[in-house]
């Protein structure tokens, strides 16, 4: 679900209640700012979703120094 942050704003109540379900994305003039989600949420099903995204031959150290040299 994406909503606007003033929609947010006004309805907050609302949509706390919401995320316990699903995820929302806020967005402010037109574009995505923020994502409310529950924090109890299945780990094992966040992990499973990122497998792949990685090269098979990818290194974490490379990867971190990449990351930390932008």
């Amino acid at each position: 679900m994406s909503i606007t942050a003033t929609e947010l704003k006004n309805n907050l109540g609302k949509y706390l209640l919401l995320s316990a379900t699903e995820d929302i994305l806020i967005t402010k003039n037109g574009k995505v700012v923020a994502k409310l989600v529950n924090p109890h949420q299945n780990r094992v099903d966040t992990a499973k979703s990122l497998f792949g995204i990685l090269p098979k031959d990818a290194d974490i150290e490379e990867v971190r120094a990449e990351r930390l040299s932008k």
